[in-house]
């Protein structure tokens, strides 16, 4: 899997002999590592825009593990999380998966497999960081329609004709090229597949502007 300078795994565990080993273990595999001894000394650091994963250890004093993920849950932070937990912990540990945990593993733990799940874990955050650029790219595309130009889209996108969009929006066939014609430039699409991929995608805006455009003129 390729990987990149800034992709960091941050270790969280208040054993600093545990802190140590991981982080020998994670920077001689090639990833920048950072340790915190407590779950709030990563939040007061945490920056969401820094890709990578997070070990986390479930026994923490004070701000414990479950505590930390719904906190991070909270700040709709997307960064995966794997559990390190002792035997006796396993129910917590199934729990802290349902609040948004990638996984957990039980101590001891095999370095190979840590290190495999560390692997997904950095391949996860690097295709949902991929996939949100991605969306952001068009959604700005989007918010340079006209409420008109979304209207045509969202009608075109649902199979309708130019034809049959003329006669229901009450103008031209040919005032409905023109537009169509602009909105395609602008989504940067050349096909209705290319159309259709970027509606699905992006649909729920699309869909909140398409309400808007129902009350404007062309």
């Amino acid at each position: 899997m390729p990987r990149t300078a800034e992709t960091t795994v941050f270790i969280v565990d208040d054993d600093e002999g545990v802190r140590d080993s991981l982080s020998m273990l994670v920077d001689a595999n090639g990833f920048l590592v950072e340790t915190y001894g407590s779950a709030q000394g990563f939040l007061d650091q945490y920056q969401p825009e820094r890709p990578g994963c997070l070990i986390l250890d479930m026994r923490l004093p004070d701000l414990g593990g479950l505590d930390l993920l719904e906190r991070l849950a909270g700040m709709g932070a997307g960064l995966p999380v794997i559990i390190l937990t002792g035997h006796g912990d396993v129910p917590a540990a199934v729990h802290a998966m349902k609040v948004g945990a990638m996984d957990f593993i039980e101590k001891p733990f095999d370095s190979g497999h840590l290190l495999e799940r560390i692997e997904q874990a950095v391949d996860r955050d690097r295709q949902s960081r991929s996939q949100s650029a991605d969306h952001a790219k068009l959604a700005a595309r989007i918010a340079q329609l006209t409420p008109r130009e979304r209207e045509i889209m969202e009608l075109i996108v649902s199979g309708k004709a130019n034809k049959v969009i003329a006669f229901e929006l009450d103008i031209s066939e040919r005032t409905v090229e023109l537009h169509r014609s602009r909105m395609m430039k602008k989504l940067q699409v050349r096909s209705l597949a290319e159309l259709i991929r970027v509606s699905a995608v992006h649909g729920s805006s699309a869909g909140e502007h398409s309400d808007a455009g129902h009350t404007q003129g062309n």
